[in-house]
């Protein structure tokens, strides 16, 4: 439910995948919650298969309720801890912090498809949800775009499972341009650099096509992907298309530096 509220309009799947649980758990548990009317579920206008979730009136109220039982709980185991007891357990807990956040090494593979398959698809669905894409494209606009010699879509392995993809559409409007689309990665699979190493591939890619600018649009709200497009040197720039969504425009030049 925690997550659910968090991220309003989450999948069936994107909730499995994010919570690394076996999918008829998720499904019992998911229509249990809906008996409840915690939870509502509604089909996707994009894939009828989907159910995205949102917290009902109640299911809100039971969060709140979680939330202060659970900082209760944590006052009550607290409040005969001694004070150099307690710098004790802040140093342990930043010491826990530190080792569970540091990534491990595992091995990456990045991969420029030559046709689209399911894993494509589905990295695909998921970002349309998780972003909330109006303009979505459909998969024979995807085939014709990895079909397409100056243009591609590549997908990023961890332990050998699809966890992130990116494209690159040649542009028609700009010389010597293409557009960075649909960058996104699994929340299970962020830590490892994934997206830093799906664009690395992306413009290596499109210097050997001749191009000397990536474009690309964003909005407001996603201010750690844009943070991660500036860090990589992109700049902001004038509207380069329709997308209504779009509030943000950035480009980049990728020639090499002499």
């Amino acid at each position: 439910m925690y997550e659910i509220g968090a991220s309003p309009r989450l999948t069936a799947s994107s909730l499995r995948n994010t919570l690394g649980l076996n999918a008829g758990y998720v499904s019992r548990s998911l229509a249990l919650l809906t008996k409840r009317k915690l939870v509502r579920q509604t089909s996707s206008k994009q894939d009828g298969r989907e159910k995205l979730l949102t917290l009902l009136p109640a299911g809100d109220r039971t969060v709140v309720w979680l939330n202060e039982q659970s900082a209760l709980q944590i006052q009550g185991l607290l409040a005969n801890v001694n004070a150099t007891d307690r710098d004790a357990l802040l140093d342990s807990f930043a010491k826990i912090r530190s080792i569970l956040s540091e990534p491990k090494e595992r091995p990456v593979r990045i991969v420029r498809l030559s046709k689209s398959n399911y894993d494509a698809i589905q990295l695909l669905q998921e970002y349309y949800e998780a972003v909330s894409v109006v303009q979505r494209d459909t998969a024979e606009a995807i085939q014709k775009i990895i079909d397409n010699p100056d243009s591609g879509m590549w997908l990023a392995y961890l332990d050998e499972k699809a966890v992130g993809c990116v494209v690159l559409r040649k542009l028609r409007s700009l010389p010597f341009a293409g557009e960075c689309k649909r960058l996104y990665v699994q929340p299970l699979a962020r830590g490892y650099r994934i997206a830093d190493k799906l664009l690395d591939a992306q413009e290596e890619f499109a210097r050997t096509k001749g191009l000397r600018w990536i474009y690309l649009d964003s909005y407001d709200d996603l201010k750690v992907a844009i943070a991660l497009y500036r860090k990589r040197g992109y700049v902001s720039c004038e509207r380069f298309n329709d997308n209504p969504q779009a509030t943000v425009f950035l480009r980049k030049n990728i020639e090499p530096q002499s």
